[in-house]
């Protein structure tokens, strides 16, 4: 086990800011965790997801899986039923993305079909992420955990890739720090247009700095006492989908 972990913040499809994040993790001697989220929105997340599997195979990153992998499972397993909403959360940018197709009404169970042929890789790679990292003291996820439980350990599946309220505005009486994304860093911090990471004084540590919504993309550096380095990527206009939203 490696003594430092870089953990990068929500991707969603922003490459430019993913690569240039990364120029900051050593692969040497820190290990490498993706909280979630890598497509749906920004520039190019077919290249995002592209990478992320490069990173698992050839370093042992590790990928947590996001709301967003979650929608896209759903959609290529059942996209009759799952279409509309991972349309409205900006699906629409991935499948383009891995097609190469132009904007307009399409038969979703012919996309679903489409995507898979033409990335067989893709929907195996999403069976194998993990919904938690657990790392010293440290428990890397993507949206949280139910912290009104007893014993955090029993949140579902659903809660660690898409809870919000349960958790951040929940006390943290465990003896785990969560290091989480999916809640953009302004909705967390005092200040609304703050991007920053947000670090609760019991043990919460947001780092999903809204990327793809001109904000900042986040690499954290952790040893087994805390944070050591903080990068920050901002958004210098890359491509988004402005009209989209989380």
């Amino acid at each position: 086990m490696k003594n430092k972990l870089f953990a990068v913040g929500d991707v969603h499809g922003q490459i430019t800011m993913f690569k240039e994040i990364l120029e900051y993790w050593n692969p040497d001697k820190e290990q490498l965790v993706l909280v979630g989220d890598l497509g749906d929105r920004g520039e190019n997340p077919k290249a995002c997801f592209e990478l992320a599997k490069e990173l698992v195979e050839k370093y042992d990153a590790i990928c947590l899986r996001g709301n967003h992998e979650e929608m896209l499972l759903n959609f290529m397993n059942k996209p009759q039923y799952a279409a509309p909403n991972y349309k409205m959360n900006g699906g629409m940018v991935t499948i383009q993305s891995f097609l190469d197709m132009e904007e307009g009404e399409y038969d979703v169970v012919e996309l679903a079909a489409s995507l898979q042929a033409k990335a067989p890789w893709l929907k195996p790679f999403i069976e194998s992420l993990p919904f938690i990292y657990e790392w010293e003291n440290y428990v890397f996820v993507h949206a949280g955990v139910d912290l009104t439980l007893s014993d955090w350990r029993d949140s579902t599946e659903r809660d660690y890739v898409w809870i919000r309220e349960g958790f951040y505005d929940q006390p943290n009486h465990t003896n785990k720090t969560f290091v989480f994304g999916h809640t953009v860093t302004a909705m967390l911090n005092t200040e609304k247009k703050n991007t920053d990471i947000w670090i609760a004084g019991d043990r919460k540590i947001g780092i999903d700095g809204g990327a793809v919504y001109g904000g900042a993309m986040h690499g954290v550096v952790f040893d087994k006492n805390g944070i050591v380095d903080h990068y920050t990527v901002d958004n210098k206009g890359y491509a988004f989908s402005e009209h989209l939203r989380k």
